[in-house]
């Protein structure tokens, strides 16, 4: 199984800490480095929160064997001529690099604060659909073509240069909603990434989804299996307590929740039950952005 780092850009990210979070990544040898698209938190206080896309060009650029994207990009404020244009010159720039994680948005407070509209749950879907439609055409249309929804609207519109893979960097899709964000994976999306899942309750969601993907026409093995979740992690069992009492939770609630919780050898055997249950890569939560010895020490355990 992949083991992957990804970060959550507004807690504080900015170049100086991204360029050394970039650099112990590659060279502990994790497969890729993936971050959050938000402006803000939730709630304030508000902190730091670099560019996505930028900061993707630069890393594009700055590193060589990495995978690499955002988880996800919401098209609630995300245009998706811009992000179909944005993705595909990033993955050309990083040499095919570039997964290209796509949500519908979901963070009330940042589409407030900063005036893009998220919509109620049904059209806020509806209009995920259209753009991620779009952002397929535009991929792999090489003649001009139209396209006419409800949100979306093109006449005669081609993307240049073509990307350089055919088809365009492969889509992510995230989310366990069986109405549909498991549907639109089953249409759309390269990889599927559940999120905070344990290994039982995982198992009985790729079942499911493998189900969906056979009614449609797809082979099972056509997706894959992918999970953000969170890790609580320490070298000793005193300073895995001291970080618990913080979440003022236990280690099974933790865990129940499908957050890796362990010392050593014990987080092996966490992302050994997931790799059984049929998850091929995992995306850690990595919170603290500063704590690059913490992410060295895990690496030597998990790698």
């Amino acid at each position: 199984m992949e083991i992957g780092i990804m970060i959550e850009g507004q807690n504080g990210l900015n170049w100086t800490n991204w360029m050394k979070i970039a650099a112990a990544v590659e060279d502990l040898g994790f497969f890729g480095l993936f971050r959050s698209d938000h402006f803000t938190n939730m709630s304030p206080p508000d902190k730091d929160s670099l560019e996505l896309w930028v900061s993707l060009s630069w890393l594009a650029s700055h590193t060589r064997k990495i995978q690499f994207g955002p988880l996800v990009t919401p098209l609630s404020f995300r245009n998706p001529v811009l992000t179909a244009r944005m993705a595909s010159a990033v993955d050309d720039l990083s040499c095919g690099r570039l997964i290209l994680g796509l949500g519908a948005g979901w963070q009330e407070r940042e589409h407030r604060l900063f005036g893009f509209d998220l919509l109620g749950l049904k059209e806020r879907f509806d209009r995920f659909e259209e753009g991620l439609h779009l952002i397929e055409l535009l991929f792999e249309k090489e003649e001009p073509f139209d396209y006419s929804g409800i949100y979306y609207r093109v006449n005669q519109a081609i993307m240049l240069p073509r990307p350089q893979k055919r088809g365009g960097p492969p889509i992510l899709i995230g989310g366990i909603g069986k109405k549909r964000s498991l549907p639109l994976a089953v249409r759309f999306a390269d990889e599927w990434n559940a999120i905070f899942l344990n290994a039982k309750d995982f198992e009985v969601l790729n079942h499911e989804i493998n189900n969906y993907l056979l009614l449609a026409g797809r082979e099972p093995t056509s997706l894959k299996r992918s999970m953000m979740t969170g890790i609580r992690f320490a070298r000793t069992h005193e300073e895995l307590a001291a970080k618990l009492e913080l979440t003022q939770r236990s280690v099974e609630e933790l865990r129940n929740k499908g957050i890796i919780v362990g010392v050593g050898e014990e987080v092996n055997e966490q992302l050994l039950e997931l790799k059984n249950a049929g998850l091929e890569r995992i995306m850690l939560q990595w919170l603290d952005l500063d704590d690059l010895d913490g992410l060295s020490y895990l690496a030597r355990t998990i790698l």
